[in-house]
C-alpha cells in the first residue's frame, strides 16, 4: 500500500510505502489518473517503482523526480525496460540521471542546436549491445513528441544504459571509449591512414582497451608477462605500444603495470598486419 503525496502526471506519482515510510516513484500506464495527494493507492502489477533516496551530481532523485517532465521519466523508463530484457538485472537508479539528459537533448533538438559526439562510433562498437538498446529511445521520441533524435544523442544514451548494467560512473564510461579512441588515433597517425572498424582485430584491440583501462583505474595487474617475447619479434609495434601505455596514462591519472605494454602491442601487431592484407 502507498499514500501519494504528488501526481505528476496520469502515468506517474510520487507516494510514500506502507512498508518502510519511504517515498517512491511509481510509474504505470493510468496510475496517476483522478488521483489526489493523501489517497492510498495498491500498486498495479505492471508499475514500476523507483526509489527516492539516492542522490546523484545533479541533485536528490526527489528534486529530480519532481523537476524532470514526467514524459522524460516514462521514457527514460521506457529505455530502461528494454535493458532489462536484454541484460537482466539492471541498476534502475539510473533513470534520474537519464531522464535530466533526455529532457535537455529534447531541449537541444527543439532549438536546432546540434550536439556532436566524437566518440559515437566507438561508443558504438564498444558499448555494442547498449547502443542497440538505447535505439529504442528513436521511434518513441518520434512517435510521442514528433523529435528525430540522431545518433551522437544516442550514443550519450548508451552510455547511461552501460552504467546501469555495469553500476559504474557514466565519467568512467566515458574514460573507456575516450581511451579507445586516443589508441586508434595514435595508430592511425602512424599508418598514415583510417582503420577499418569492422575488423575482427579492431574490435579485439578496443575491447582489450577496454579491459585494460578498467584495470589501470582499479590498479589489478596481469599475471602473465609478454614483454621480452614481443620486444624481440614485433619491436616496432612493442615501441608503439610503450608510448600508448603512457600517453593513456597521463591522460587517466594512473599507471599501467608492465605487462599490458606486451599485451597491447599483440593486438596492434594483429590489426597492422590486417591493415597490410587489404
Amino acid at each position: 500500500m502507498y499514500r501519494i503525496s504528488k501526481v505528476l502526471n496520469h502515468n506517474a506519482v510520487i507516494a510514500v510505502s506502507a512498508d518502510d515510510n519511504q517515498e517512491y516513484l511509481l510509474m504505470g500506464k493510468g496510475i496517476g489518473f483522478g488521483r489526489k495527494v493523501t489517497e492510498r493507492i495498491q500498486l498495479p502489477e505492471d508499475a514500476s517503482v523507483y526509489s527516492l533516496r539516492e542522490t546523484t551530481k545533479r541533485g536528490s532523485a526527489r528534486q529530480l523526480a519532481a523537476s524532470i517532465a514526467p514524459e522524460c521519466l516514462e521514457i527514460a523508463g521506457i529505455v530502461l525496460e528494454e535493458a532489462e530484457k536484454v541484460f537482466g538485472s539492471i541498476d534502475r537508479s539510473i533513470l534520474f540521471p537519464m531522464a535530466d539528459h533526455i529532457e535537455y537533448a529534447i531541449r537541444r533538438i527543439r532549438n536546432h542546436e546540434s550536439i556532436s559526439n566524437p566518440l559515437t562510433d566507438d561508443i558504438r562498437l564498444l558499448f555494442h549491445m547498449e547502443y542497440k538498446v538505447a535505439l529504442c529511445i528513436v521511434p518513441v521520441l518520434k512517435r510521442r513528441m514528433g523529435i528525430n533524435m540522431d545518433e551522437d544523442e544516442v550514443g550519450y544514451v548508451a552510455l547511461h544504459v552501460h552504467t546501469a548494467i555495469e553500476k559504474e560512473e557514466l565519467s568512467q564510461a566515458v574514460q573507456m571509449a575516450q581511451a579507445v579512441r586516443d589508441c586508434v588515433n595514435y595508430v592511425e597517425d602512424v599508418l598514415g591512414k583510417k582503420l577499418n572498424l569492422m575488423s575482427l582485430s579492431y574490435n579485439r584491440l578496443m575491447n582489450h582497451v577496454r579491459y585494460m583501462v578498467a584495470r589501470g583505474l582499479t590498479g589489478e595487474e596481469i599475471k602473465v608477462n609478454m614483454n621480452d617475447y614481443m620486444e624481440i619479434r614485433f619491436p616496432g609495434e612493442f615501441e608503439m605500444a610503450k608510448k600508448v601505455c603512457l600517453q593513456l596514462g597521463k591522460n587517466l591519472h594512473c599507471e599501467f603495470c608492465e605487462a599490458e605494454t606486451g599485451y597491447l602491442a599483440m593486438h596492434l601487431q594483429r590489426v597492422l598486419a590486417d591493415e597490410e592484407e587489404q
